[in-house]
């Protein structure tokens, strides 16, 4: 593309700079408010893990990383703080993808790497934030694609894990980059859905607000509430992984019933929690996520960026019916609500806030657990005191505590996805999605990500360790297996 098409681009596309520096061309684009939801977010991590067959090693891993990294520009910038509340995606000087290897003791391994990088912080200003991590033996390993939410979604990493077999699978695979995708905002959002004045009014009023004491944060402030977020809490993982035989009875069973797997996957874990815990208030609040790629005028296809949202619901699960009755009700509810109206409606409003509110969010809960000592710590104790719009937010989202649930169980599940099972001399034997969230896993119950490949539906529960111990979990995970007639190999 040469510099006067990428004018004509930047004239089309308002949010997005093009700039021609020592005879190669930048990309560079603000963050949009969307985006602004992860801005520094500590927990607001995806992964994909792929299981492969085979053998790959870290060399092969180093080489094919770039090569696929050229496909998707998010993959090739940093995000840069302009010191004025703003965040801007760069590719200029950008650090490389970091890449490393793990010997494979177990097959349960990658779950407890998964937790452990989870608590490394990323350089925004220095790298993409996205690594890779092998978890490597001569005949079988995962291969973890970890990234932050704020340039993906689990479609993302799904998407890019089929990049990377197919690299590692043949060396010799070219990848034509992709055209720049267009973010979720007013340049890209579904025409029919609109916002009424008065509300469009009581926002720009919290905007005026906000602009008298606004807070701006940095990469310091990141690191120090990363810290004191991974201090306090301890995120787990539990996975149930399907075989071949038992995802297809599944489906079958679903389709007799006249449910999606979706509806019966949601039901079983909400039920599963009642029948251990007790019908506790939160586990009739859930949120199923929503893909908008399609839904969008300028859809992405397989870019790299965050497209999804969610739909949020009141389900009871009823222990005195049986499971697929209950599974036919969840399906019932769920079904209508799955519209433009109801997955754009908070994009939107996110879309009319001033971006460094978003961003303000994270450190507003955290900021009174960092180490006052530290060189961010009078600054992020005072503004958590602080009593200003975005306390408002926290406090009518009822998150202005971490001793109150306001989610029994967040569901995203990815589907079918019709990749090749072999790739050259390897097997891709199955995806796992670790689904990530947008706010503090305390506030949740767990957060459950679904993915079938190679035919086999594999399933994790991700939850804060006080939520449940390791004893109630075990029952919860055999309560699931039993409402979807899975048995242990």
């Amino acid at each position: 593309m040469s510099v006067r098409q990428l004018k004509k681009e930047n004239t089309q596309r308002n949010f997005t700079f093009w700039v021609a520096k020592k005879n190669t061309i930048m990309y560079k684009r603000k963050l949009t408010t969307v985006e602004h939801l992860f801005a520094y977010s500590p927990y607001s991590l995806v992964a994909v893990v792929a299981r492969i067959k085979g053998t790959i090693t870290l060399e092969h891993l180093k080489r094919a990383v770039p090569k696929i990294s050229q496909k998707h520009i998010l993959l090739q910038c940093k995000i840069i703080n302009d010191n004025s509340g703003s965040l801007w995606f760069t590719s200029d000087t950008t650090g490389a993808i970091p890449v490393k290897s793990i010997k494979r003791t177990s097959d349960s391994q990658w779950m407890n790497v998964v937790e452990t990088e989870s608590k490394i912080p990323f350089d925004f200003d220095k790298h993409p934030p996205i690594r890779f991590i092998l978890v490597q033996s001569s005949e079988e390993s995962e291969l973890i694609i970890l990234c932050h939410h704020i340039i993906c979604d689990g479609m993302s990493l799904a998407f890019l894990a089929n990049d990377l077999m197919t690299s590692l699978g043949n060396p010799e695979e070219k990848f034509e980059p992709l055209p720049h995708p267009i973010p979720i905002s007013f340049e890209n959002f579904p025409p029919e859905i609109s916002m009424s004045g008065i509300v469009k009014f009581f926002i720009k009023r919290m905007n005026k607000k906000w602009a008298s004491k606004k807070v701006v944060f940095n990469q310091e402030d990141y690191a120090a509430i990363s810290k004191a977020y991974w201090g306090n809490f301890q995120h787990k993982i539990m996975s149930i992984e399907m075989t071949e035989q038992q995802t297809s009875a599944l489906v079958k069973k679903c389709k007799a019933e006249n449910v999606s797997v979706n509806s019966a996957l949601t039901a079983a874990f909400v039920g599963a929690q009642v029948a251990v815990q007790g019908n506790l208030p939160a586990h009739a609040s859930i949120a199923v996520a929503g893909d908008l790629r399609n839904r969008l005028p300028h859809p992405p296809g397989e870019s790299m960026g965050f497209y999804a949202s969610a739909i949020n619901l009141k389900i009871k699960y009823n222990l005195q019916k049986g499971f697929w009755d209950n599974a036919r009700l969840f399906h019932q509810k769920i079904k209508p609500k799955v519209t433009n109206k109801n997955l754009f409606s908070e994009p939107l409003t996110w879309l009319h806030l001033d971006p460094s509110i978003m961003t303000a969010i994270n450190f507003k809960k955290l900021g009174a657990m960092t180490d006052r000592e530290a060189p961010s710590g009078e600054k992020l104790h005072t503004f958590s005191k602080s009593k200003d719009v975005v306390t408002s937010i926290i406090k009518r989202d009822k998150m202005d505590s971490f001793d109150h649930k306001v989610m029994g169980t967040a569901m995203t599940n990815l589907t079918k996805m019709n990749f090749p099972k072999t790739y050259g001399d390897l097997e891709l034997d199955r995806l796992i999605l670790h689904p990530g969230g947008a706010f503090p896993l305390r506030n949740v119950n767990m957060v459950v990500g679904a993915v079938t490949c190679s035919d086999k539906l594999s399933l994790i529960a991700e939850y804060e360790a006080e939520s449940f111990d390791d004893t109630l979990m075990k029952k919860i995970r055999e309560e699931v297996m039993t409402f979807l007639a899975v048995s242990e190999k």
